[in-house]
């Protein structure tokens, strides 16, 4: 009895140490991120410092730098990210509004052509973000630039929903599985027609659902990378593509620093946003 008691205390003690240097590696780079942020060009050089007024004396001069223009020595991220927000919402809006629609026909009805059958269709949906973004980067930038629409809005958003509707439809698949068949029943007896019962009856109890594939589709358009700095050059920037483009020969880390908790803040908004859902437990349902 002793020798287990032994055991699980040395256990519950790794376990715990395991999380407290998981949260270090985690949060340190958020802390330094912070730290560096408001600093200037003698604070970074002069060597490591990381507690402001003990260490350095914070300056706004990194966040300031963020709405200058390069000819007044700033950075200027406000244009691409607006055009990040615009990207990623219009995609991820499109993508929710097809995926659910798809996905509540592949829940509800019957498909078939020769051998395939509903589970295929999801699974193509589904193949599409398991293949390596390299193989799709060759046919998109061949299929924008025939229709003139390389390094334009426009363009990235086709590409965001081909990449994000997959997301969509596989959660919304598996939510509507768990829909009771006899809510569109009780609907359809009710004098609903089919379309009536979807946007009457069962879209409004899917809403846990939609939230949640609409989280995971814009953190996934946000955060892309690959995409945006291939399908793009000059006319438009995204984001993610106008931070690495700070990291130059001479490297501001201070407004560098700034950009990048700039375009976390959205990512915390959204999460904010979700668990405040989840604390209500209005997305029980969506998470099991």
């Amino acid at each position: 009895m002793f020798l287990f008691s032994r055991v699980g205390s040395v256990y519950t003690t790794l376990k715990y140490l395991a999380v407290t240097l998981w949260s270090v590696f985690v949060i340190a780079p958020f802390l330094w991120a912070i730290s560096t942020s408001f600093k200037d060009f003698q604070s970074v050089t002069n060597g490591a410092t990381y507690i402001p007024w003990v260490d350095f004396e914070p300056t706004l001069e990194g966040w300031r730098a963020l709405w200058k223009s390069p000819a007044q020595g700033g950075v200027d991220i406000v244009e691409p990210f607006f055009n990040s927000v615009f990207v990623t919402c219009a995609g991820s809006l499109i993508s929710i509004i097809l995926g659910t629609l798809a996905a509540y026909a592949l829940s509800r009805f019957t498909f078939k052509a020769g051998p395939i059958r509903n589970g295929d269709i999801t699974f193509f949906f589904i193949s599409q973000r398991i293949m390596p973004p390299v193989v799709l980067a060759i046919p998109f930038f061949i299929m924008l630039g025939k229709f003139s629409l390389l390094d334009t809005l426009l363009g990235l958003i086709l590409v965001y929903i081909v990449l994000l509707m997959p997301i969509a439809v596989w959660i919304m698949v598996d939510f509507f599985n768990k829909v009771p068949r006899e809510i569109d029943e009780t609907a359809l007896i009710d004098g609903c027609n089919p379309y009536q019962a979807f946007y009457k009856v069962v879209l409004p109890n899917s809403i846990p659902g939609i939230i949640v594939a609409g989280m995971f589709c814009m953190i996934f358009g946000w955060t892309d990378f690959f995409f945006s700095f291939i399908l793009t050059f000059t006319e438009v920037q995204l984001l993610p593509v106008a931070i690495v483009a700070l990291n130059s020969s001479i490297t501001p880390w201070w407004s560098l620093s700034a950009a990048a908790l700039v375009s976390v803040a959205p990512l915390i908004v959204v999460a904010f946003i979700v668990e405040r859902f989840l604390s209500k437990g209005n997305l029980s349902g969506a998470l099991k």
